[in-house]
């Protein structure tokens, strides 16, 4: 999931695009294949082989006006899958190309062997290449919805199930992490049927309006890096004005541009934009401050927010440059790690894997992710929610309104106890745990806390450097699994 949105307004969802007063931006026919893939995981360095295949699906599942269809993609690997009525686990793509969300799921690789299970990686709508109407989709967006996405899915498994040999009776367990998460839990309650449970890593499915308090997020953020070093949080919360004064002179906007190594030289109408910039940095490094050296948004070592943080270890009151030197270096962490960027560019901050502008669509219509600041609690400007102001800008930039109530009508909001067999598991450092459901609710609805965990450790590969909290919670999620399929089977 993109980090929250630095932008004026509002920070939106998936590590990983929310807050602000305003949204703007820095801104057919049956399965068939299409490659035969072996792709190197780049942080485990471990051979994946999967089959690309396309599905006609329908553009509209809930009106009948519009009945053309477009091509889905969806991976399979299936060398495991050798037992009639094996498992199928399901993951339910996020707002992205799917490749990249096969390669940061290696949980899944894991336990294939194990349980005999098939892999199905589906792509969601409007991302990667399973786009409605091509090049031109994003003119073309109202069927661009989590509840279509979610058709889609039921659909396919459903023509996987019958199509087939030897499917027709296998146990479907839907996975995801971040808004896949939030789309495999949604998939269990709406589609019961269709699968048997649901594992929901790091999804924030009460992340809206009235549900959970909208500081915490940026709580979270900052209790990451007052944690990992001495004055870490307190530097950063301090380096918002010492940026506001050297904006306020040309030698300080030149000085500022050089010492961050920027591609362009900052104006004093950049200011804004730059502090986004920071902010959705912090943002990000928190989600990604895993125990070992990977590249899910940027290549950085091992539990980087302490890396980061030895930056910024300084006297709280030294001078602006020296604190704004400290975090010049902090911020190379994130964006130059390994030495090989040339200059930074204050426009980029996500990995391009990330549909950015479906998100930013998304967001302005259901997925109203109502979040705020106060620079007291939290290591950033104080900035509350304003859901006009972020209406008013959804309506300039798509010409729709949000509907900030909608998800909590369509999916329940936390009145969800009727529901059963899905796994809720959320990392202490994430700050998406800020809207995750943290305790359990019922016998089948399971909370896990993961005291050591950044955003979905848990679907990640097994690692030397993992904490035994991960690895406890990945066998007692397997455990879950084998209950449900056995459960299944022998109904």
């Amino acid at each position: 999931m993109p980090a929250p949105l630095s932008v004026p307004g509002v920070l939106l969802i998936f590590i990983i695009i929310f807050h602000v007063e305003a949204l703007k931006p820095h801104l057919l026919g049956r399965h068939s294949v299409r490659t035969l893939r072996s792709v190197r995981s780049s942080s485990q360095q471990r051979d994946l082989f999967y089959k690309t295949f396309y599905f006609d699906q329908q553009i509209d599942h809930f009106g009948f006006l519009e009945n053309g269809t477009f091509k889905q993609r969806y991976l399979v690997n299936d060398q495991h899958w050798h037992k009639a009525q094996g498992p199928i686990l399901f993951y339910t793509g996020n707002e992205g190309d799917i490749t990249w969300f096969c390669n940061n799921t290696g949980f899944m690789w894991d336990i294939a062997e194990e349980l005999g299970a098939m892999l199905v990686f589906a792509e969601h709508r409007y991302y990667g290449e399973s786009l409605p109407f091509g090049n031109e989709s994003y003119s073309y967006l109202n069927y661009l919805t989590s509840e279509q996405a979610l058709a889609d899915f039921a659909v396919l498994i459903t023509s996987l199930k019958k199509t087939l040999p030897r499917a027709q009776n296998s146990p479907v367990i839907a996975i995801g992490g971040s808004y896949g998460g939030m789309l495999a839990a949604w998939l269990r309650m709406k589609y019961p049927n269709v699968v048997i449970g649901a594992l929901a890593s790091s999804a924030p499915i009460w992340q809206f309006t009235d549900l959970v308090p909208y500081g915490d997020f940026y709580k979270i953020v900052t209790q990451d890096f007052a944690n990992s070093g001495v004055n870490c949080s307190k530097n950063i919360r301090r380096s918002w004005t010492a940026i506001n004064n050297l904006f306020s002179t040309a030698e300080g906007l030149q000085w500022l541009s050089k010492e961050f190594g920027l591609c362009s030289l900052l104006k004093e109408e950049d200011l804004y934009n730059f502090k986004g910039w920071l902010q959705e940095t912090w943002v990000n490094l928190a989600m990604v401050d895993y125990p070992y050296e990977a590249n899910f948004l940027q290549h950085l070592p091992r539990w980087p927010v302490k890396v980061v943080c030895k930056h910024l270890q300084f006297d709280t009151d030294v001078p602006d440059k020296q604190l704004l030197y400290g975090i010049s270096q902090a911020v190379r962490v994130y964006y130059n790690y390994t030495g090989s960027a040339v200059c930074l560019n204050v426009s980029e901050t996500a990995t391009r894997s990330l549909g950015i502008m479906g998100w930013y669509y998304q967001s302005c219509t259901e997925m109203v992710m109502p979040m705020c600041t106060d620079g007291v609690q939290d290591m950033f400007e104080p900035m509350a929610w304003n859901f006009q102001a972020y209406s008013d800008e959804c309506y300039a930039l798509f010409g729709v309104r949000p509907r900030e109530d909608w998800v909590d009508t369509v999916y329940g909001g936390k009145n969800i106890r009727s529901h059963s067999n899905i796994i809720f598991s959320n990392g202490d450092l994430d700050p998406w745990r800020s809207g995750g459901v943290n305790e359990s609710l019922s016998d089948s609805l399971i909370a896990i806390l993961i005291p050591e965990g950044a955003h979905h450790l848990d679907l990640r590969f097994n690692n030397e450097y993992d904490p035994q909290s991960v690895l406890l919670t990945r066998e007692l999620e397997v455990m879950y699994f084998k209950k449900w399929i056995k459960q299944n089977t022998s109904s």
